[in-house]
């Protein structure tokens, strides 16, 4: 079987470290902080910009970034900026048939960056998955017992 984006050798996750530390009392005080959201890709455009970088292997040249994440070209060429001083892309241009060509392209540690930003994206999913089944489990209980409105 090949490997993918999702196996190894691509990336390797500690959760231990990318979440909080449960065992500890600041890692009890602190359970929902997810230290691991990394700012520079929660921005809503720079997290498109990544997530078409991870998904085009090859890169992409600004203009197809530019349509797939629905931005100016001015917007675009700040989060790229932002993202460039991050090291998670790499920016190349060249010229092709007389014309500028700008190719971005994700960068080793811009996918392992990425991978553990989902990784702790994927913790608070199943944080709000295990509340609304237990707020669910308490609501069908108390209105089984017949408590409520209606009693």
């Amino acid at each position: 079987m090949s490997a993918n984006f999702w196996s190894q050798p691509y990336f390797s996750l500690d959760m231990g470290n990318l979440l909080n530390k449960r065992g500890s009392k600041k890692g009890a005080a602190h359970r929902f902080a997810y230290d691991g959201l990394d700012r520079v890709i929660h921005e809503r455009a720079r997290l498109s910009v990544l997530t078409s970088l991870v998904t085009h292997s090859k890169g992409l040249l600004f203009g197809d970034l530019k349509q797939l994440c629905a931005l100016t070209d001015g917007n675009l060429n700040r989060h790229l900026q932002v993202l460039e001083e991050a090291k998670l892309i790499a920016i190349t241009k060249s010229v092709q048939n007389n014309r500028p060509q700008t190719i971005c392209r994700i960068t080793a540690l811009g996918r392992k960056r990425y991978v553990e930003y989902l990784a702790v994206l994927e913790q608070v999913l199943l944080d709000v998955a295990a509340a609304v089944k237990s707020d669910q489990t308490a609501v069908g209980a108390f209105s089984h017992r017949g408590g409520g409105a209606e009693s």
